[in-house]
């Protein structure tokens, strides 16, 4: 008789706990996508902004301080859409 009360608590446990586990795998591997996507986001902005700074610095319109802060501000553009991403 005891047996078989510890029997279905443990199972009972058991499902409650797979009930539990399962959501949160699928949040875990979500998470897990959208960081993936975002440092992917941020690598295609790094190319973007050393395209723009050779860009520029063959225009000799800019001086390389302005190139520079192109290179940077094309960097942060795509910072904040890899933030978006995320969250």
């Amino acid at each position: 008789m005891i047996r078989r009360y510890y029997l279905t608590a443990l199972t009972t446990l058991a499902i409650a706990a797979g009930g539990y586990w399962v959501p949160t795998q699928a949040y875990a591997t979500n998470q897990a996508d959208q960081r993936q996507e975002s440092r992917d986001t941020k690598q295609e902005g790094r190319d973007a902004s050393r395209e723009t700074k050779e860009e520029c610095k063959e225009g000799d319109e800019k001086s390389r301080a302005e190139c520079r802060q192109d290179k940077r501000d094309t960097k942060q553009d795509t910072r904040d859409t890899a933030r978006d991403i995320k969250y």
